[in-house]
């Protein structure tokens, strides 16, 4: 247990962090969901429309430091690559 008042107030920082985090996270897998189910069903201005909100989602995240710069861009390159298979 923390003993020190700068402990205590890092357990808070970490939590509130975690929390702003997991809802980034959460945030961004669901949007992904979306693209992939719209990928799924063959619709490819569906799709299109679902990949751009979903990198718009993970370019937000990495901003903000919930995931890495090339965890983000390997997600962003793996949508497009799945979308851009319906067009051809």
């Amino acid at each position: 247990m923390a003993n020190h008042a700068s402990a205590k107030k890092r357990i808070r920082q970490t939590e509130k962090r975690t929390l702003r985090n997991r809802h980034v996270r959460s945030t961004v897998r669901s949007f992904v969901k979306l693209a992939r189910a719209a990928i799924a069903a063959g619709e490819p201005e569906a799709a299109a429309t679902a990949v751009r909100q979903a990198e718009a989602k993970i370019r937000h995240a990495v901003s903000k430091g919930v995931y890495h710069p090339r965890t983000g861009s390997r997600y962003i390159s793996r949508l497009a690559h799945q979308a851009a298979s319906l067009s051809s």
